[in-house]
């Protein structure tokens, strides 16, 4: 049988949620490239148009309209390719995750997804319908069928019946978000898909920072035999090209909607082949954690963070992936000292601003701390200090971040991590205010590891922050272990409880002590509270807290 040259491209966008007039530009932009490329099929991720997840935007009879009107605007910039764009449709009352399959200026064909997630962060089936029929398309003597995210994840799916109907190439459209170990579960998913249906699979996926979200691009094309044989960059905007030769597929096919089955001669400057490596795990995270705080600063309007530099390495990592992210001028530290700060954090972090060459501020908090001793004296008298003279710096410490982004309207980049946030190890409008925590799904045990692998590129982190026993330093001679069991114990625990949904025994059964188990089961459920008042973070987890664990505050359950 004849072979047939396909030039097709993965148009890995960046969208941002509800920019229609944006997202709707760069698809153009990315369809006229690639139409003066020879291509012959760009296909773009899951709703690209409107940005995903677009929540409960799409309540808003407008939005839907006017992302109705924007697909009908950009129909008519797609002449000689087909373009397969993600959209919202719309059926009398109902909704449509879709995809519109689009060549000389009109749609053929609507898509519209089957399987709808409705677990971890997906809640699909709150606002769209499922779709119902399987769609195939002849392009000149190919066959090909289109798939949308979770459609791909099912062995009964569309694409069984599309094979059946005839489809030698699946076009997949995704937003699948990142997290640790993803992308080898989608590559499974997508090499056995195609292997046992004998067929190509050109995996489309988003990329980008949405709120907690990240999507990491990665997007491939794998073989019939289930090679991967191209892959798109990691956490960037990428326009992938490659050249297949399939062989035609049957000329007789019920229910295939026909697009041209004419085969135009094209002259095609060759494209060269470029090969695009998996990022090793540590670097893979460190690029997830940059590209979520770069979007959501960028997508929300704001220039400059400011971060409250403690000479830790919380704080450390914060500022860090601050500079990498958005570049040094637009990364201010503030160093507030009090009665218990060390000489050892004043020298670290003077040296930390020096290394990043970023603005340091130092504020001493210790004459506000003493007023609000004195103020509280009558009430508190003679009742013996305990936490709550502690979270008093820590407050202070939190108005003073805010003070100055009122003032400079400066983003407060908050640094607890995973480890804390778990057992309540923070403070309630102290250092957990701000608006935005971009190490909240990192253990503590991960931070250690990232900041070293940063040190590893170009060391900037002190390499006493890395060897100093973990410290809030609001007291004498404090330590975190005096509270918490040490983090090497402690984030296994965590892990066992919050990521994977083990019980009391169970954890105990993999060799910790009952009362350390029970202890920290305590403290995690305890603080409930605080979690719901904590700003949004990056999602690198399996499960994080927010989106992917919703747990009642009000809860007797001990289990």
């Amino acid at each position: 049988m004849q072979e047939e040259n396909l030039r097709l491209a993965i148009g890995q966008i960046n969208s941002t949620v509800g920019d229609l007039e944006g997202n709707s530009r760069k698809i153009q932009q990315y369809i006229q490239e690639a139409e003066g490329r020879g291509v012959d099929i760009i296909s773009f991720p899951e709703l690209a148009l409107t940005g995903y997840p677009p929540e409960d935007l799409l309540l808003k009879p407008k939005f839907i309209q006017d992302n109705l009107k924007k697909l009908g605007e950009l129909v008519k910039t797609v002449n000689n390719l087909i373009a397969i764009i993600g959209f919202v449709d719309k059926k009398g009352k109902d909704l449509y995750n879709a995809s519109g399959i689009i060549y000389k200026q009109k749609i053929y064909g609507i898509y519209h997804k089957m399987f709808l997630p409705n677990y971890g962060v997906f809640d699909e089936k709150r606002y769209f319908q499922p779709g119902s029929q399987p769609l195939i398309f002849r392009y000149n003597k190919i066959i090909f069928g289109v798939n949308i995210c979770e459609d791909i994840w099912h062995k009964d799916g569309p694409i069984k019946e599309q094979v059946k109907m005839g489809a030698q190439i699946i076009f997949v459209l995704n937003a699948s978000p990142y997290h640790m170990g993803k992308i080898k579960e989608r590559e499974k998913i997508v090499q056995e898909q195609a292997r046992e249906n004998k067929v190509y699979i050109v995996y489309v996926n988003l990329v980008g920072g949405q709120d907690e979200l990240i999507f990491d691009g990665q997007s491939m094309v794998v073989d019939s035999r289930g090679k991967v044989i191209a892959r798109a960059e990691a956490f960037k905007e990428d326009l992938l090209m490659l050249d297949l030769d399939i062989p035609g597929g049957a000329k007789k096919i019920k229910r295939v909607i026909t697009l041209t089955d004419q085969s135009p001669v094209k002259k095609k400057k060759p494209i060269s082949k470029r090969e695009i490596r998996p990022l090793e795990s540590i670097a893979e995270i460190y690029q997830a954690l940059l590209l979520g705080l770069k979007d959501y600063v960028n997508k929300n309007g704001f220039r400059k963070v400011v971060v409250g530099l403690s000479g830790g390495i919380d704080s450390s990592l914060v500022a860090t992936l601050g500079v990498d992210a958005l570049g040094k001028e637009n990364v201010i530290g503030v160093f507030l000292p009090s009665r218990y700060s060390s000489k050892e954090s004043e020298e670290d972090v003077k040296e930390l601003a020096r290394n990043l060459g970023i603005r340091l501020i130092e504020i001493s908090i210790e004459q506000i701390y003493k007023i609000y001793l004195m103020v509280l004296e009558p009430q508190f008298l003679g009742l013996e200090r305990d936490v709550t003279e502690e979270n008093l710096q820590a407050r202070i410490r939190g108005n003073i971040l805010m003070a100055l982004s009122n003032k400079f309207g400066w983003l407060v980049l908050t640094t607890g991590n995973k480890s804390e946030m778990s057992t309540g190890y923070a403070t309630l409008y102290g250092d957990m205010a701000g608006g935005f925590a971009v190490i909240k799904d990192v253990p503590k045990t991960l931070v250690y590891r990232l900041a070293k692998y940063r040190n590893s590129l170009n060391p900037v982190i002190p390499e006493r922050v890395l060897t100093k026993e973990p410290t809030a330093e609001l007291k004498p001679n404090q330590k975190d272990s005096d509270t918490l069991p040490v983090y090497e114990t402690l984030d296994p625990i965590l892990k066992a409880y919050i990521e994977e949904d083990k019980d009391l025994k169970s954890i105990i059964s993999l060799g910790f002590e009952e009362a350390m188990v029970r202890k920290v089961l305590n403290m995690v459920d305890k603080s409930e509270y605080k979690r719901r008042q904590a700003p949004p973070g990056i999602k690198i987890t399996p499960k994080a807290f927010g989106k992917d664990r919703r747990m009642p505050i009000t809860n007797k359950y001990r289990g």
